[in-house]
């Protein structure tokens, strides 16, 4: 039994680890699309991000899911290299965003920010100074992938912005929307990998 305190509410809920499980398989076609739009100005710059973690459009690999919603894996993240950002680049920050969650917003899996302009990579750890927000269940830091059993295919967008402002100076415990909002006037260039997962 896990505890993932709600943002809306701010009310700790216990999350069993076999919640997944204890719930009948979803329907996918229950669900409709709509278009969520991008946090990425036109006028940004592409760059290259790389991982020896994964490729770009192959399944993230089992160390990376969740512990926890009935998913067992080691809630790892993944190790990422980027270059060619924009020389005017003062930060960078690091999210990783599933689209196709059924919640009608997305869910966003991990959010890091105020990672200083020098650094090119991002490995198990954070470099000082940087700042690890908060995820879509309202704790710190990295949450692996968990989709919902029998769902589609979820596409899990993992991001490297670089921002014109060394810091966006924004508490750790921002929800990852708001963040994200305040975020995206200041984003320069971004470089995206994508890992999938079905369950």
């Amino acid at each position: 039994m896990k505890k993932y305190p709600l943002t809306t509410t701010g009310i700790p809920v216990a999350v069993p680890e076999t919640a997944a499980l204890a719930t009948p398989p979803i329907d996918p076609s229950e669900y409709r699309y709509g278009k969520v739009r991008s946090g990425v100005p036109a006028s940004a710059e592409r760059f290259t991000v790389t991982s020896p973690d994964l490729r770009d459009g192959e399944a993230l690999p089992a160390e990376t899911w969740a512990d926890a919603f009935g998913c067992t894996g080691e809630n790892r993240q993944p190790r990422l290299s980027w270059s060619g950002a924009p020389q005017a680049t003062r930060s960078y920050a690091i999210t990783m965003f599933d689209p196709d969650a059924p919640t009608g917003a997305g869910f966003w899996h991990w959010l890091v920010r105020d990672v200083p302009a020098g650094h090119t990579g991002l490995d198990t750890g954070l470099p000082a100074g940087a700042v690890s927000g908060v995820n879509e269940s309202g704790s710190a830091g990295y949450l692996g992938p968990c989709p919902p059993i029998g769902d589609l295919t979820h596409h899990y967008e993992i991001t490297v912005y670089a921002l014109d402002v060394p810091t966006l100076g924004l508490p750790a415990s921002t929800p990852p929307t708001i963040a994200a909002f305040m975020m995206s006037r200041h984003i320069i260039g971004y470089a995206r990998i994508t890992g999938t997962v079905r369950r």
